[in-house]
C-alpha cells in the first residue's frame, strides 16, 4: 500500500524484533530479519564462538575475531599516504585522514 511504501521514506519503524530490537518498515522486512542467517542467530543469543586463542577474548563471528588478532600481531595494513602512520583498522585510517584536509575544501 501507499501508507507502507511510504515508511520506507520516512524511516518510520513501526515492526520491532522483539530479540534485539532493530526496527523495520514492513512486516516482511521483520520476517527476513528473523529468518536471517548464522551472524542474527549469534546475535539474537548472546553466542560468542570465536575465541582469541592468546587472550581468551570470544566474537561472534570470525571476522571480528580476524580483526582483533591484528593486536597480538603487530598488525597494521593501512597506511595514511599523506604522513606515512599505519592503523589497524580502515575505519581509524579514514578519522586520521581527517587531520590532513582540516580546513581544505
Amino acid at each position: 500500500s501507499l501508507t507502507s511504501h511510504e515508511r520506507i521514506h520516512t524511516e518510520e519503524k513501526l515492526y520491532k524484533c522483539l530479540d534485539c530490537g532493530k526496527g523495520f518498515g514492513r512486516s516482511c522486512e521483520l520476517d527476513s530479519h528473523k529468518q536471517g542467517g548464522l551472524i542474527i542467530k549469534l546475535i539474537h543469543t548472546g553466542k560468542k564462538p570465536y575465541i582469541c586463542l592468546e587472550c581468551g577474548k570470544r566474537y561472534k563471528t570470525s571476522m571480528y575475531l580476524n580483526l582483533h588478532k591484528r593486536l597480538h600481531k603487530g598488525e597494521k595494513p593501512f597506511t595514511c599516504l599523506d604522513c606515512g602512520k599505519t592503523f589497524r583498522h580502515r575505519a581509524c585510517l579514514k578519522f586520521h585522514e581527517g587531520i590532513h584536509t582540516k580546513g581544505k575544501p
